[in-house]
């Protein structure tokens, strides 16, 4: 079908749909059902005899059973199914829920079904790679973006990183239990969804000086998205069913536009990395973890004030020069070890491959960087304001600072400082350290 993707609603851009796009792609989705609204979890026994499954397995935790096992076992009057529940008040997204879940996974299921958001989904997506058998979320929370994605956000080797799993054959929200998901999650939810305008912009950028393959059409799905959801906060603050489902459908399709980008690049950016960092810290040396969305939802606050300043910026090639020459590797991955600890080591493995700090590749990039500059900057202009978004979180109640989350200015700086060196993605830091700048922001920044 040749059309514009982004004009199209939810239901015209489920499998066996497929767009060949002006981008060059042929965008398709392997999401085969989406039911997002009042009492959907009833659809459930229906989406089961529909693709011929016999037995189920299902996996939650203690929270997400709570939400929403009733209803779930309700629905599945008749149909057999093996529950398995972590007994773990905090479950991660890590090697040992892999395993716990590996372990209990009976192989007379047919189906898996993960009654839960963000960890769960995560877990189940894993086990559905695992296994080979196809799974359904039924989501408890309008708090991440990873519904339809076909990656998982796991804790590997102590390194936070996208794996590579498989996206859900099919998504069940119920908007009845939505409405009694804890405010914080509601929060998260619009916190990874206004990361949306920082990753967007960065694509952008990197489209502009690393010819990164961009579609704009997709990049569309995700500013349709993020615009109707602020559009409602008023709504959804009073927990009105549709706003909630305007949400939930925006993270679904956050999701599905990675699977047609084949890239995270519509869902994720330098934000990103700063939850991710925190969660390594999290888990190297015991600090608390806050929800994915509350703290990407941070990290956009203050990716946003980075942009605003780099808007000031005026490139210096020599003052660049001698910054980047001057870099010590060596140096920064000893500052690493002593930031991260053991989560340190994939990071700077990873570096020996990707080469992102190679001086021949620099001077392409500081090139199209003062070439194209007033490109970048009109990019960086479509940005809203940080206050106008720090306004809107506030109203809803979500985090907005990292003291809520006890991060200390040092340890954000850090944090700001490592965000490049994540994966070999090019970011708002990628783009200071190649203006030798990324110095000079953090001390100002933080």
């Amino acid at each position: 079908m040749n059309m514009y993707i982004d004009e199209l609603k939810i239901q015209d851009l489920l499998y066996p749909n497929e767009f060949k796009c002006v981008c060059g792609k042929t965008h398709r989705s392997t999401l085969r059902f989406c039911d997002i609204g009042s009492g959907t979890i009833g659809k459930l026994p229906e989406r089961i005899r529909e693709y011929g499954f016999r037995k189920a397995m299902v996996y939650a935790d203690r929270n997400t059973w709570k939400a929403a096992g009733r209803e779930v076992d309700r629905a599945l009057e008749g149909i057999p199914y093996i529950l398995y529940t972590f007994a773990d008040r905090d479950v991660f997204a890590n090697e040992s829920s892999v395993g716990q879940a590996t372990l209990n996974f009976n192989d007379s299921c047919d189906v898996i079904i993960a009654v839960g958001t963000g960890t769960i989904n995560d877990i189940s997506k894993t086990i559905s790679r695992i296994s080979g058998k196809p799974y359904i979320i039924v989501g408890t929370a309008p708090s991440m973006d990873g519904f339809a994605s076909d990656t998982s956000s796991m804790v590997v080797d102590g390194l936070k990183a996208s794996v590579s799993t498989t996206s859900p054959l099919g998504v069940i929200i119920d908007t009845r239990i939505l409405k009694d998901a804890p405010s914080r999650m509601i929060c998260a939810g619009v916190g990874d969804l206004a990361a949306k305008y920082i990753s967007i912009c960065e694509w952008r950028i990197s489209h502009i000086i690393n010819d990164e393959y961009y579609c704009p059409h997709v990049a569309n799905i995700m500013l349709n998205s993020l615009k109707s959801c602020m559009d409602n906060l008023e709504k959804l603050k009073q927990r009105d069913e549709e706003a909630l489902g305007v949400v939930a459908e925006g993270l679904v399709l956050a999701g599905m536009a990675m699977s047609f980008a084949g890239v995270t690049r519509p869902a994720s950016g330098m934000e990103h990395y700063f939850s991710h960092i925190w969660d390594m810290r999290a888990l190297e040396f015991g600090y608390r973890e806050y929800l994915h969305g509350e703290q990407v939802g941070v990290g956009t606050l203050i990716a946003l004030g980075v942009y605003e300043k780099i808007r000031k910026v005026v490139p210096d090639r020599e003052k660049a020069r001698e910054k980047v020459y001057g870099f010590s590797l060596e140096k920064w991955n000893d500052h690493l070890r002593e930031f991260l600890g053991n989560s340190s080591r994939n990071m700077i493995l990873q570096e020996k491959t990707e080469g992102k700090y190679d001086l021949t590749k620099w001077e392409t990039r500081i090139d199209r960087i003062i070439e194209r500059w007033d490109d970048i900057l009109k990019v960086i202009n479509e940005l809203p304001s940080r206050q106008e978004i720090y306004d809107k979180f506030k109203y809803i109640g979500a985090m907005t600072d990292i003291s809520e989350m006890d991060i200390s200015e040092e340890t954000a700086r850090q944090t700001f400082m490592a965000t490049k060196d994540i994966r070999d993605k090019y970011i708002g830091t990628r783009l200071l350290f190649d203006l030798g700048l990324i110095d000079e922001f953090a001390e100002e920044l933080f």
